[in-house]
């Protein structure tokens, strides 16, 4: 029982590491829409595309959106649901503002602060 429990173990421990390095969107390549449709999205939303290109296995839109601002987004290959929009701030060389799937801008963290 204790080899079982040993060998049990050590086979959690090796596989937990491919887990962790799964990708953002887990979509098989035979469910993915064309880039076509990604650009069709991007221009709906009022955004000018500079590149599209692909990370952690989800298509990312990099441009401008109507505002001019520059961003970055991140859309499911499957569904083109956007996961992930952040506004680069080109003053400063980083991440400006960000926005998760929920729209809140907070990833899901809650303050915990004595507002």
């Amino acid at each position: 029982m204790n080899r079982f429990l040993t060998v049990f173990g050590l086979a959690t421990l090796l596989a937990a590491p491919a887990a962790w390095a799964g990708d953002d969107c887990a979509v098989p390549m035979r469910d993915w829409q064309p880039r076509s449709a990604v650009a069709a999205v991007a221009q709906a939303q009022g955004w000018t595309i500079r590149r599209i290109r692909i990370d952690d296995g989800c298509y990312e839109v990099i441009g401008t959106d109507a505002q001019g601002r520059a961003i970055e987004a991140k859309l499911n290959p499957g569904t083109l649901a956007i996961q992930e929009i952040e506004f680069e701030d080109e003053d400063s060389g980083h991440d400006g503002d960000h926005q998760d799937s929920h729209g809140d801008g907070h990833d899901g963290i809650q303050d915990g602060g004595d507002d």
